[in-house]
């Protein structure tokens, strides 16, 4: 059959609406919309990476032998983390899966190739700092008025207040923020654990101490800005001049680093996801229960939001000190 015999496809009425043509390569992109853009970019730079390492070698990596895969992960083990292998080959399966072949991924010989590795070089995640209460105070007493520095305040408090992520962070609209009694009510329209947009509400409380509250923050940068609708972050141009497009995700870690830089913190030890691990580790030190911590992170498990609590509770109720050394 010819693309101009290609068949119509019908609505349930009878009216005409696309082509066969356009139904599959509208059904190719609804596919493609199945994961984050972030996760196809890190799969794309990963599967560079094999078929790169496969043409060195002179061996096939579509379809793949175990035995292929096997030794590109132990060349990897010589200098590569273990969640970086991990994710090649995820990457490796996602390519054969997506041409219909068979993983070879699943093979006996690169399970136990990879449980090699894990024991080899250990699985422990050496992550950024968290930005703890202190540390945050220190940060937002040495921003300036300005334009940027109003920004930054309320980008800060709000993004340690909320636990947010980065990517959700500058996804904000003012139309995802209820201005109430109690603070801020602000719904989170799509997530990096919630890729089909159920959405979920995080409350911003009034902070007991103006200069640390990110309710007032929030305020204070939207009246500053003339921002009424649209993105809540965006970028300040060198004239003063607030853009009308949105603040980039890694902006959020340029922010943080700069700010830490200023309090006399280690910048490089901080990242976007320090005011996340932040929050976590700070509640956990006040004494908030995984519960409530859960409830404002949105994790799912509490092996997971174990891993954003950095020694927070390390001292708190510890056996040792029970004793009486």
């Amino acid at each position: 059959m010819t693309t101009t015999q290609l068949p119509v496809v019908l609505h349930s009425r009878g009216s005409a609406v696309m082509t066969f043509e356009e139904l599959v390569a509208g059904a190719r992109r609804l596919a493609a919309a199945s994961k984050a853009p972030a996760t196809i970019r890190a799969y794309r730079a990963d599967w560079r990476d094999f078929t790169g390492w496969c043409d060195r070698h002179g061996l096939q990596a579509l379809p793949a032998d175990p035995d292929t895969v096997a030794l590109y992960l132990t060349d990897l083990a010589a200098w590569a983390k273990a969640s970086t292998i991990g994710r090649r080959l995820s990457a490796i399966s996602q390519a054969h899966q997506t041409a219909e072949l068979d993983s070879p991924t699943t093979s006996v010989r690169v399970r136990v190739t990879m449980a090699g590795i894990r024991r080899t070089i250990g699985t422990a995640q050496v992550g950024k700092d968290p930005v703890l209460m202190a540390d945050l105070r220190k940060m937002v007493a040495k921003l300036g008025p300005s334009l940027n520095g109003t920004r930054d305040r309320a980008l800060l408090l709000v993004g340690f207040a909320g636990a947010f992520r980065r990517s959700e962070l500058v996804a904000l609209n003012v139309e995802d923020v209820t201005d109430g009694q109690d603070g801020l009510t602000i719904l989170l329209r799509r997530s990096k654990t919630d890729q089909e947009g159920a959405g979920r509400k995080v409350g911003i409380p009034y902070g007991s101490d103006p200069a640390t509250c990110p309710v007032r923050a929030y305020r204070a940068w939207l009246d500053a800005a003339g921002i009424s609708e649209g993105p809540i972050f965006r970028p300040v141009d060198r004239h003063g001049h607030v853009r009308a497009v949105r603040l980039g995700d890694r902006a959020v870690a340029e922010v943080v680093k700069k700010a830490c830089l200023a309090a006399g913190l280690e910048g490089a030890r901080y990242a976007g996801h320090s005011l996340r691990s932040g929050l976590a580790t700070s509640a956990a030190q006040a004494g908030a229960s995984e519960r409530s911590i859960m409830a404002q992170t949105g994790h799912k498990s509490l092996p997971m939001v174990r891993r954003y609590i950095r020694d927070g509770s390390l001292f708190r109720e510890n056996a040792a000190a029970m004793v009486g050394l």
